[in-house]
């Protein structure tokens, strides 16, 4: 599985721009096939802090999504909402990755 984490750091005065792109794309990768999760989320200490959380089923499917339009379109128009390079971590992990927390445990 592919493990991908983006930091984004939008530009204030184009905080809303940025919402509407960044929900129209979301709807198009998770419509890939071979995509496992694409969600984008805010910070709740810095107003325009985003973080983009995405899981590809292998590195076939990260490549595709690379070389899809929608995401050439998005990596095209992003310079023109945020206030620096966006920042990522890309990891394979092997299997599936998703697990239960251990040091959190449900009240019956």
């Amino acid at each position: 599985m592919i493990f991908i984490v983006i930091r984004i750091d939008v530009r204030p005065e184009k905080r809303e721009d940025f919402l509407a792109g960044i929900t129209r794309y979301s709807a198009q990768v998770r419509e890939e096939p071979g995509n496992l999760v694409f969600r984008c989320f805010a910070s709740v200490e810095q107003p325009d802090e985003y973080a983009v959380l995405a899981n590809y089923v292998d590195q076939a499917a990260g490549e595709a999504h690379v070389g899809s339009e929608h995401a050439q379109w998005f990596f095209g128009w992003l310079p023109s909402v945020v206030a620096s390079v966006p920042k990522i971590v890309y990891q394979e992990l092997p299997g599936d990755p998703w697990m239960e927390m251990g040091e959190v445990k449900l009240e019956s």
